[in-house]
């Protein structure tokens, strides 16, 4: 059954946050710019687009900033109830967070990357380029491929963190795109970036849910 995370799932991830981004290494390197959003007004939704059937994200293309990553790495839950997030060594990859609906399904598919690590640039160092209408684009382990048109993009304080604008249930499928941003503050960037999406209408040969 198609489930998102539950009312305790909630209120366990409102404390995201990556916390290894925007951090600077033991040589003192200078930490990258952040990244620049525009205040571009958020684009209509999609065409609303019929629900495709479960299958893992394997991996992710997003040609506005850059990026084609995989395989797609599974998050969980950390031991003190936030959201995990790839590892440093892992930064040029994008996880999926594992307790919510597959890209594709009806509900927010989350996918959580970074912008920089204390090694340097990420996977997501290019997202001040993606604008309302950039297509994402995740490729599934049945051999389809998942659509989204972004919608909007905001960055807000981790510490107000949207969780229920983020995780809560939708009627449609729909994408999140979670990063830091924000000019590091004591080794660490201070803010999340976000980026909505919605399922586009699928091409011939995807596997719709039944």
């Amino acid at each position: 059954m198609q489930r998102r995370a539950t009312t305790a799932t909630l209120t366990l991830v409102i404390g995201l946050a990556l916390a290894a981004c925007g951090t600077q290494d033991n040589t003192g390197r200078a930490a990258p710019p952040p990244p620049s959003l525009d205040s571009t007004p958020a684009a209509a939704p999609a065409e609303p687009a019929p629900p495709m059937a479960r299958s893992l994200p394997v991996r992710v293309t997003i040609p506005s900033a850059g990026v084609d990553t995989g395989p797609v790495l599974k998050l969980g839950l950390a031991a003190d109830g936030t959201v995990e997030v790839p590892s440093i060594a892992q930064a040029d990859r994008i996880g999926w967070y594992s307790k919510g609906v597959t890209p594709g399904e009806t509900g927010p598919a989350v996918l959580i990357g970074h912008y920089d690590t204390v090694r340097g640039p990420a996977v997501l160092r290019n997202v001040g380029r993606m604008k309302p209408g950039a297509r994402i684009t995740v490729a599934r382990a049945d051999g389809s491929s998942a659509v989204f048109s972004v919608r909007s993009i905001e960055q807000v304080a981790k510490d107000a963190f949207p969780t229920g604008k983020v995780y809560g249930d939708t009627t449609r499928p729909e994408l999140r795109l979670i990063t830091c941003g924000g000019t590091v503050e004591n080794g660490h960037r201070p803010d999340n970036i976000i980026v909505y999406g919605d399922l586009v209408p699928a091409k011939a040969g995807a596997k719709l849910a039944p």
